[in-house]
């Protein structure tokens, strides 16, 4: 069919030469235009013929169907190029690192900073870190005061694109600084290879089709000189080029309600049954908004049938008219959709989009209950891609295997100069690092990272294992946060050792669905719960259960010490006291988010639940919830 369809295509462009000559009046043209004339078409033809073979979404013109298929292949080229120059790179990965940290210290030799640790004079890794210490956030605090109030070249001599904020799971947010260069490489080292990879995995997603991307325009506020204070994330601000790709039309973005503009989300996407990916940056956000299309599922199939946008929403007047400009009354897609709310949502995803090929979103870390709460649910029988391993100091590592359960990511090793601390000496006052080539696997480290935007040695609180290589580079899992740890006894408590140990407890309670949790050392509530002992206070939100036997919470405990043989050694001495589960409120996590996002000044593209509370208002504010 297709060698037929080029038969018929090449003729006509033909055709439409002769008539373009005939038109402006000419004889014969002369050979190399008439030469390039055919070429242009045929080519187009080949794009043509390329585009039609491939599924596309619903309502789209020529013309977005074309810069999209444009936007795609370019891409396409840049991954693959990008692939190879990674795969080259970790045949010499520490070539590759020593190149990299060299180049970070020429480019800021001459800012304040630069002079004081003599970065003209350094040579390699060992002279480095010979003669520049590691630093933790406290170590920078006053630098970068000094840049919000309008300094140039105090740590960094590329002009700085925002203060960007950290999500504070650990603690205080921090500000970091954001380049065009940290920018860059993310792009460069992280999306155009992930995006070529996920193609390779997965070629039913190099399509025509739209994605649903989750995402939010975050609330900027602005240093006493005028720089930007806000999250270092994908926003729609930064992504306006490529808003014609999306489901979400570009005047929701300009809906400054998180609410409101997730109701638009779905709106949208409800409408068209061809969308082929959902996407945002973790799976938490996929999930929080799947809970509100249960929640508010009639209410979206009566805007669809009716062509409306829900006066519920506090839109101003040109938002909204832009807004219902778009929309046409089609009872037909609400009958369909109305037909599947009904018959439940597990599984819901597709059979709202039949034609959906995957979720991208991270799914690793505290991230992890989300993606398997949408995999067990919402999504059940659609493919899982979580892309990258990064934070607000930059793309740390890249998932080459998209189909494995297990999250492993390949180190980037021209995105940061990495050092790496050994578990076993976290605590020392003056810690040897190794480097790339000499961590093990099987070891787990915290990383030290020598970032393009003014981070130098710099422990980012993540501990890591070492997992396998690829060539000479090192593959990763994540563990755990430095600042997530429960310890009320120097018993060291991970949130993924405690993930599954809850995983196991709530298994053994017959009808029981984890929606969401967070735990407390009782040191922080003092005297608002009693006892002596030093115990974790534990909140969970459950479906499927309004209340747990004594016996039923204390299976929690018992998994714990079956996973963990320093906690149990603990419990058997009572120096820790028996944990206390309190079930908390349906919405009462929702409710805390939003409590978290507005003391930390963090954005719904990079908020991560705290798994640890470590402020005494937080874990107040779900007692105050506790229904049993």
């Amino acid at each position: 069919m297709q060698f037929l369809w080029f038969r018929v295509a090449v003729p006509l462009c033909f055709a439409v030469l002769s008539i373009i000559v005939a038109i402006n009046g000419q004889a014969m043209p002369s050979p190399l235009p008439t030469a390039v004339g055919i070429c242009s078409l045929a080519g187009m033809a080949l794009i043509w013929r390329d585009m039609s073979a491939k599924m596309k979404g619903g309502n789209r013109t020529i013309g977005s169907l074309f810069s999209q298929y444009l936007a795609v292949k370019a891409v396409g080229w840049l991954g693959r190029r990008q692939r190879r120059k990674l795969e080259a790179d970790t045949l010499k990965v520490k070539q590759v690192q020593e190149e990299t940290l060299l180049m970070r210290l020429r480019k800021n030799a001459n800012t304040c900073y630069g002079k004081q640790y003599d970065f003209s004079s350094v040579k390699d890794s060992d002279g480095f870190r010979a003669c520049h210490p590691i630093t933790t956030y406290e170590h920078y605090q006053d630098l970068i005061k000094r840049i919000a109030a309008g300094e140039e070249k105090v740590i960094i001599a590329e002009k700085l694109l925002i203060l960007a904020m950290t999500s504070g799971t650990s603690g205080q947010s921090s500000m970091l600084l954001s380049t065009k260069d940290t920018n860059t490489e993310f792009f460069l080292q992280g999306v155009a290879v992930c995006l070529e990879v996920m193609r390779q995995a997965f070629p039913e997603t190099d399509s025509l089709q739209r994605t649903t991307k989750f995402f939010y325009t975050p609330i900027f506020r602005q240093s006493e000189s005028g720089i930007p204070i806000g999250p270092n994330s994908s926003t729609p601000a930064s992504s306006r080029h490529m808003l014609n790709l999306y489901t979400t039309p570009a005047p929701a973005f300009e809906v400054p309600s998180e609410k409101d503009t997730l109701y638009l989300h779905l709106l949208f996407a409800l409408k068209d049954p061809s969308v082929g990916t959902l996407e945002s940056n973790f799976a938490s956000t996929v999930f929080y908004a799947f809970s509100a299309l249960q929640d508010r599922w009639q209410e979206l199939v009566e805007d669809i049938e009716q062509g409306k946008v829900s006066g519920a929403l506090s839109l101003e007047p040109r938002v909204r008219t832009r807004l219902e400009a778009l929309m046409k009354p089609d009872p037909e897609r609400a009958a369909q959709l109305r037909a599947h709310f009904q018959e439940g949502f597990g599984g819901i995803a597709r059979r709202l989009w039949p034609h959906l090929h995957l979720v991208l979103a991270v799914d690793s870390g505290s991230n992890q209950i989300y993606g398997e709460m949408l995999r067990e649910n919402y999504c059940k029988g659609v493919p899982f891609y979580s892309p990258f391993y990064a934070a607000t100091e930059g793309l740390i590592g890249v998932n080459l295997w998209p189909q494995e359960l297990n999250r492993r990511y390949l180190l980037c090793p021209r995105s940061m100069f990495c050092e790496f601390l050994p578990e076993s000496s976290l605590e020392d006052e003056t810690p040897q690092t190794l480097l790339m080539e000499e961590v093990k696997e099987g070891d787990s480290y915290e990383l030290v990272i020598t970032n393009a935007s003014g981070l130098f040695r710099y422990r980012i609180g993540d501990i890591v294992k070492v997992v396998g290589f690829h060539n000479q580079c090192p593959i990763v899992e994540f563990q755990y946060r430095r600042g997530q740890m429960l310890s009320v006894r120097g018993e060291k408590v991970s949130e993924a050792l405690f993930l599954d140990a809850l995983k196991k407890a709530v298994a053994q309670w017959p009808g029981a669905q984890l929606v969401d949790y967070c735990c407390a050392e009782s040191g922080i509530l003092g005297d608002s719960i009693g006892g002596s002992d030093p115990h974790y206070q534990v909140f969970i939100e459950l479906k499927g259960v309004r209340n747990l036997s004594e016996e039923q919470r204390y299976k929690l405990d018992i998994c714990l010490q079956q996973d963990s043989a320093v906690y149990k050694s603990f419990r058997i001495k009572g120096s820790i006291g028996p944990m206390r589960v309190q079930l908390v409120a349906e919405g009462a996590f929702k409710e805390l988010r939003k409590q978290m996002m507005a003391f930390s000044n963090t954005s719904p593209n990079t908020f991560k639940m705290h798994r640890v509370l470590r402020r005494k208002e937080y874990a107040d504010f779900l007692l105050g919830k506790t229904v049993s």
